[in-house]
């Protein structure tokens, strides 16, 4: 896939202005915004150049970000209910996460925090950094903004809310991530406030990253999203093998925007791609974690080859 990274345009970790953020809650404190159809299509390895040329040539390059990493650390029930409703086709759900933008955090890299310090010129101390301790011992600790997400989906339509936070930059480290970067009581809080009341502990479960190219199509004004080299790393212990970095092969494409229609000028991608507006990459990737080494259905993180098999994740049944 390193032949579709090339012209990157790495974001400083700040987020993308043009980010769609819309909310249906009525007690939700945050704006108002319209709601945003999202249509998904899973891209085969070997077409994957084909379609970022489709896509270079018929969109606009966004003119912020054009293209960066993006991190999330996704949050579920302990026995994964928003994995549940993804696995069975369930047309309402939420998804909870924290995210955060560029390679510098990478959550899949092993990092030694105090080599860190030490090449800031700083005393080793992060060892002792917690969310609710950031700077102990008085040590200029370096904060990261990230944006504690949620994401509802309701058949094809969406909606997201978003508030940014600064956290400590060792909170972003793996093995860190199974804190869940805030406190609990803190993603309460702002999950209330975007009007979802979620019974019991929220749980930190994987952590995924990609690399998105974004477009604009001019016609329609459509944003058009491809995303590829899709990783993930489990933080939930019980869940897989500890696999770092598993890696799903192929690209997916999202095209979103007020209806349901396919620009002309992406006409092709139904030809090219697997329309799969199901596709999640948070199921599909604890899919990953939780398939038979060799299994078949790691290969295709929509899932499309595992379901016509009639295989089924081990989580699904557990």
């Amino acid at each position: 896939m390193s032949n579709l990274r090339h012209d990157i345009c790495e974001t400083d970790g700040s987020a993308p202005v043009n980010l769609h953020i819309s909310v249906t809650s009525r007690v939700s404190t945050a704006p108002p915004l319209r709601e945003r159809v999202e249509q998904k299509f899973f891209i085969r390895p070997e077409h994957m150049a084909l379609v970022l040329a489709l896509l270079s040539r018929t969109c606009r390059r966004d003119g912020q970000y054009p293209a960066d990493q993006v991190n999330s650390l996704y949050f579920d029930t302990f026995d994964l209910e928003e994995y549940r409703k993804s696995d069975s086709g369930d047309s309402a759900k939420d998804k909870i996460r924290i995210r955060w933008y560029g390679q510098k955090f990478d959550p899949h890299v092993h990092t030694d925090s105090n080599a860190v310090a030490a090449a800031d010129g700083r005393e080793a101390t992060l060892k002792h950094v917690s969310p609710e301790d950031p700077c102990p011992e008085g040590a200029p600790i370096r904060t990261v903004a990230v944006w504690l997400e949620r994401k509802t989906r309701r058949r094809f339509a969406s909606t997201k809310q978003r508030r940014s936070l600064e956290v400590p930059s060792p909170s972003l480290e793996f093995a860190r991530l199974g804190r869940g970067i805030v406190p609990p009581s803190l993603l309460v809080s702002i999950m209330a406030d975007f009007g979802l009341f979620v019974r019991g502990r929220m749980c930190p479960v994987i952590a995924i990253s990609y690399w998105r190219y974004r477009f604009v199509e001019p016609c329609t004004g459509f944003r058009v999203s491809m995303d590829s080299h899709i990783r993930s790393s489990v933080a939930m212990p019980g869940i897989g093998r500890g696999e770092r970095g598993l890696e799903l092969p192929g690209a997916v494409v999202e095209v979103k925007g007020p209806v349901f229609a396919l620009p002309a000028a992406l006409g092709p991608l139904a030809d090219i791609g697997s329309s799969w507006t199901r596709y999640s990459k948070y199921a599909s990737s604890l899919d990953a974690h939780a398939a038979d080494l060799g299994g078949i259905s790691r290969a295709w993180p929509s899932g499309s080859m595992a379901k016509d098999l009639g295989i089924h994740s081990t989580l699904a049944t557990e």
